[in-house]
Protein backbone atom coordinates (compact mmCIF):
# COMPACT_ATOMS: atom_id res chain seq x y z
CA UNK A 1 0.00 0.00 0.00
CA UNK A 2 1.36 3.67 -0.56
CA UNK A 3 2.32 5.51 2.05
CA UNK A 4 -0.66 8.08 1.31
CA UNK A 5 -4.14 6.93 0.84
CA UNK A 6 -6.25 7.94 -1.49
CA UNK A 7 -10.14 8.52 -1.31
CA UNK A 8 -10.24 6.23 -4.12
CA UNK A 9 -7.91 3.63 -2.67
CA UNK A 10 -10.30 3.31 0.95
CA UNK A 11 -12.97 3.24 -1.30
CA UNK A 12 -11.96 0.21 -3.19
CA UNK A 13 -10.89 -1.22 -0.35
CA UNK A 14 -14.05 -0.83 1.28
CA UNK A 15 -15.65 -2.14 -2.02
CA UNK A 16 -13.51 -5.75 -1.64
CA UNK A 17 -14.38 -5.86 1.74
CA UNK A 18 -18.00 -6.01 0.91
CA UNK A 19 -17.08 -8.51 -1.66
CA UNK A 20 -15.15 -10.92 0.54
CA UNK A 21 -18.00 -10.63 3.34
CA UNK A 22 -20.50 -11.61 0.29
CA UNK A 23 -18.58 -14.47 -0.96
CA UNK A 24 -17.41 -15.80 2.46
CA UNK A 25 -21.47 -16.10 2.70
CA UNK A 26 -21.45 -18.38 -0.63
CA UNK A 27 -19.04 -21.15 0.69
CA UNK A 28 -18.98 -25.28 1.71
CA UNK A 29 -18.69 -24.32 5.65
CA UNK A 30 -18.46 -26.79 8.37
CA UNK A 31 -16.78 -26.79 11.92
CA UNK A 32 -13.40 -28.26 10.33
CA UNK A 33 -13.77 -27.67 6.50
CA UNK A 34 -14.24 -24.79 4.55
CA UNK A 35 -14.05 -24.13 0.49
CA UNK A 36 -14.67 -20.94 -1.26
CA UNK A 37 -13.81 -18.09 -3.15
CA UNK A 38 -13.23 -15.28 -1.05
CA UNK A 39 -9.77 -15.42 -0.97
CA UNK A 40 -10.06 -13.27 -4.33
CA UNK A 41 -10.93 -9.88 -2.89
CA UNK A 42 -8.15 -10.17 -0.91
CA UNK A 43 -5.26 -11.45 -3.62
CA UNK A 44 -7.16 -8.09 -5.48
CA UNK A 45 -6.07 -5.48 -2.63
CA UNK A 46 -2.92 -7.50 -2.55
CA UNK A 47 -2.18 -7.22 -5.59
CA UNK A 48 -3.40 -3.57 -6.34
CA UNK A 49 -2.35 -2.03 -3.02
CA UNK A 50 0.16 -4.19 -1.47
CA UNK A 51 0.61 -6.57 1.49
CA UNK A 52 -0.67 -4.51 4.30
CA UNK A 53 -4.01 -3.66 2.25
CA UNK A 54 -4.61 -7.19 1.66
CA UNK A 55 -4.23 -8.11 5.35
CA UNK A 56 -6.71 -5.37 6.10
CA UNK A 57 -9.27 -6.47 3.79
CA UNK A 58 -8.90 -10.03 4.91
CA UNK A 59 -8.95 -9.29 8.64
CA UNK A 60 -11.87 -6.33 8.54
CA UNK A 61 -13.85 -9.13 6.53
CA UNK A 62 -13.31 -11.57 9.21
CA UNK A 63 -14.33 -9.62 11.72
CA UNK A 64 -17.79 -8.14 9.74
CA UNK A 65 -18.28 -11.75 8.93
CA UNK A 66 -18.26 -13.17 12.03
CA UNK A 67 -20.12 -10.25 13.85
CA UNK A 68 -22.99 -10.48 11.08
CA UNK A 69 -22.87 -14.36 9.95
CA UNK A 70 -21.37 -16.23 12.73
CA UNK A 71 -20.49 -19.97 11.97
CA UNK A 72 -19.30 -20.09 15.51
CA UNK A 73 -17.90 -18.02 18.41
CA UNK A 74 -15.23 -15.59 17.40
CA UNK A 75 -11.93 -16.36 17.61
CA UNK A 76 -8.77 -13.49 17.03
CA UNK A 77 -6.40 -16.08 15.99
CA UNK A 78 -8.73 -16.69 12.91
CA UNK A 79 -8.17 -13.08 11.96
CA UNK A 80 -4.71 -12.99 12.41
CA UNK A 81 -4.38 -16.06 10.24
CA UNK A 82 -6.63 -14.07 7.38
CA UNK A 83 -4.23 -10.83 8.07
CA UNK A 84 -1.18 -12.84 7.33
CA UNK A 85 -2.93 -14.46 3.91
CA UNK A 86 -3.80 -10.94 3.00
CA UNK A 87 0.10 -9.54 3.51
CA UNK A 88 1.72 -13.01 1.91
CA UNK A 89 0.08 -12.67 -0.99
CA UNK A 90 0.85 -8.91 -1.33
CA UNK A 91 4.42 -10.35 -0.18
CA UNK A 92 4.61 -12.71 -3.42
CA UNK A 93 2.49 -10.92 -6.09
CA UNK A 94 2.21 -7.10 -5.61
CA UNK A 95 5.39 -6.88 -7.91
CA UNK A 96 4.75 -9.47 -10.27
CA UNK A 97 3.07 -12.49 -10.43
CA UNK A 98 4.61 -14.83 -11.65
CA UNK A 99 4.19 -18.90 -12.56
CA UNK A 100 6.70 -19.38 -9.46
CA UNK A 101 4.97 -16.36 -7.41
CA UNK A 102 1.67 -17.47 -7.70
CA UNK A 103 3.09 -20.55 -6.46
CA UNK A 104 4.74 -20.35 -3.77
CA UNK A 105 2.30 -17.67 -2.48
CA UNK A 106 -0.94 -20.51 -2.46
CA UNK A 107 1.25 -23.04 -0.65
CA UNK A 108 2.61 -21.41 2.01
CA UNK A 109 -1.08 -19.84 2.38
CA UNK A 110 -2.30 -23.16 1.83
CA UNK A 111 0.36 -25.48 3.87
CA UNK A 112 1.55 -23.39 6.91
CA UNK A 113 -1.45 -21.20 7.59
CA UNK A 114 -4.64 -23.20 6.18
CA UNK A 115 -3.07 -26.76 7.14
CA UNK A 116 -1.07 -26.17 10.37
CA UNK A 117 -2.23 -23.41 12.03
CA UNK A 118 -5.73 -23.00 11.23
CA UNK A 119 -6.23 -26.69 12.03
CA UNK A 120 -4.72 -25.77 15.12
CA UNK A 121 -6.95 -23.24 16.16
CA UNK A 122 -10.09 -25.25 15.45
CA UNK A 123 -8.27 -28.04 16.97
CA UNK A 124 -7.77 -25.65 20.42
CA UNK A 125 -12.09 -24.65 20.22
CA UNK A 126 -12.99 -28.02 19.27
CA UNK A 127 -10.67 -30.16 21.73
CA UNK A 128 -10.49 -32.38 18.56
CA UNK A 129 -7.04 -34.27 18.49
CA UNK A 130 -4.39 -32.22 15.88
CA UNK A 131 -3.26 -35.04 13.98
CA UNK A 132 -6.45 -36.73 13.10
CA UNK A 133 -8.02 -33.09 12.27
CA UNK A 134 -4.93 -32.61 10.24
CA UNK A 135 -5.32 -35.06 7.95
CA UNK A 136 -9.17 -34.82 7.39
CA UNK A 137 -7.93 -31.03 6.00
CA UNK A 138 -5.19 -32.13 3.74
CA UNK A 139 -7.85 -32.64 1.30
CA UNK A 140 -9.44 -28.91 1.69
CA UNK A 141 -5.69 -27.64 1.52
CA UNK A 142 -5.35 -29.58 -1.61
CA UNK A 143 -8.15 -28.90 -3.57
CA UNK A 144 -8.16 -25.19 -2.20
CA UNK A 145 -4.67 -24.70 -3.27
CA UNK A 146 -5.24 -26.22 -6.93
CA UNK A 147 -9.02 -23.57 -6.94
CA UNK A 148 -6.25 -20.93 -5.74
CA UNK A 149 -3.22 -21.52 -7.97
CA UNK A 150 -5.75 -21.12 -11.25
CA UNK A 151 -7.86 -18.10 -10.11
CA UNK A 152 -5.05 -16.24 -8.64
CA UNK A 153 -3.22 -16.40 -11.82
CA UNK A 154 -5.94 -15.74 -13.62
CA UNK A 155 -6.81 -12.61 -12.08
CA UNK A 156 -3.38 -11.52 -11.49
CA UNK A 157 -2.97 -11.74 -15.63
CA UNK A 158 -6.36 -10.92 -16.85
CA UNK A 159 -8.25 -9.00 -14.62
CA UNK A 160 -5.75 -6.55 -12.69
CA UNK A 161 -4.59 -5.13 -15.91
CA UNK A 162 -7.87 -4.46 -16.87
CA UNK A 163 -8.31 -2.64 -13.69
CA UNK A 164 -5.17 -0.51 -13.67
CA UNK A 165 -6.25 0.12 -17.24
CA UNK A 166 -9.36 1.69 -16.54
CA UNK A 167 -8.12 3.37 -13.68
CA UNK A 168 -5.70 5.23 -15.97
CA UNK A 169 -8.24 6.17 -18.57
CA UNK A 170 -10.52 7.34 -16.23
CA UNK A 171 -7.71 9.54 -14.57
CA UNK A 172 -6.52 10.43 -17.83
CA UNK A 173 -9.76 12.05 -18.91
CA UNK A 174 -9.89 14.09 -15.93
CA UNK A 175 -6.56 15.73 -17.17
Amino acid sequence: MSKKLTVKSVSIMGILVAAEIILARFTIHTWNFKIGFSFIPIVIAAILFGPIAGGMVAAIGDIISALLFPVGAFFPGFTLTAFLTGVLFGLFLKKKATFLNVLFSVLIVQGIISQFINTFFISFLYGSPYWPLFITRISQSAVLSVVQFVFIFLISNKLIPLLKKHTELNQTQRT
